[in-house]
């Protein structure tokens, strides 16, 4: 068996660690630099829907994305090459966050639309859900509307988790029958049903609320949509990887 870590991976290990010490030295001014804001935040910067995939919220955190990277991304760096494992990575990232963005939008249009048509002006929205302050009189269900508002207007993501997710699902379909294990539970599930077992938990999560495994924090659509692209670029590749159409 060939130990050796493959080249990208060690280089995604050594940016994703340098990220992390520069958080812990500069602590929230890099969460408001390069973490992903909601688009409506002034936070928010377009280079952030990359530079959040380097970020992470603490120790544990990066602990068992690295080990995840590192265990599942070397044999699948190895199946693919270096430049289409780095594809495969970017692309179950930004499958992330257009799954987890879509999901607060989803959320938060309907309410905007509603407080807008109740009244009340953009103006006066943006500044109630950035102060968290109320300095007019509200009426009927626009606190409830703010109140649904305000996590998601608020809300920064971090994490490579969608990215590990990719992988991870491209590694399902490489090996359907290996077998995996979560840490709290050691029994051996083979990769096809492991895989999308914990996919449906993270829907379920995503849409109950009701957190398994993770903190009650975590973007579970962002794992979601992770796991997919990551499943269907790997689920290409391998159909066609015979034919005119595969990518050398």
């Amino acid at each position: 068996m060939n130990f050796q870590i493959s080249d990208a991976v060690k280089h995604l290990l050594i940016i994703n660690v340098l990220f992390f010490l520069a958080t812990q030295i500069y602590g929230d001014q890099m969460y408001q630099w390069f973490a992903l804001w909601f688009p409506k935040n002034a936070n928010f910067g377009i280079w952030q829907i990359a530079t959040h995939m380097f970020m992470h919220g603490g120790f544990s955190h990066i602990l068992f994305n690295m080990f995840g990277l590192w265990m599942f991304g070397v044999p699948v760096e190895r199946y693919l090459g270096k430049n289409k494992f780095l594809f495969l990575y970017f692309s179950a990232g930004l499958g992330a966050v257009l799954f987890q963005l879509g999901s607060y939008y989803f959320n938060y249009i309907p309410a905007f639309d509603e407080l807008i048509n109740s009244g009340l002006s953009s103006v006066q929205i943006v500044e109630m859900l950035t102060t968290n302050q109320t300095n007019i009189e509200l009426v009927g269900n626009q606190l409830a509307n703010l109140k649904e508002l305000y996590p998601i207007y608020n809300a920064s993501m971090v994490g490579a988790s969608g990215c590990i997710m990719g992988i991870l699902a491209a590694f399902g379909i490489m090996n359907p029958n290996a077998e995996l294990m979560l840490i709290f539970l050691p029994i051996p599930i083979k990769a096809k049903y492991f895989i999308p077992g914990i996919i449906l938990l993270d829907v379920i999560s995503a849409v109950s609320g009701q957190s398994f495994f993770s903190p009650s924090n975590t973007a579970y659509m962002a794992h979601v949509g992770g796991a997919i692209v990551g499943g269907l670029v790997m689920w290409y590749w391998k159909k066609n990887s015979f034919n005119n159409r595969r990518w050398d």
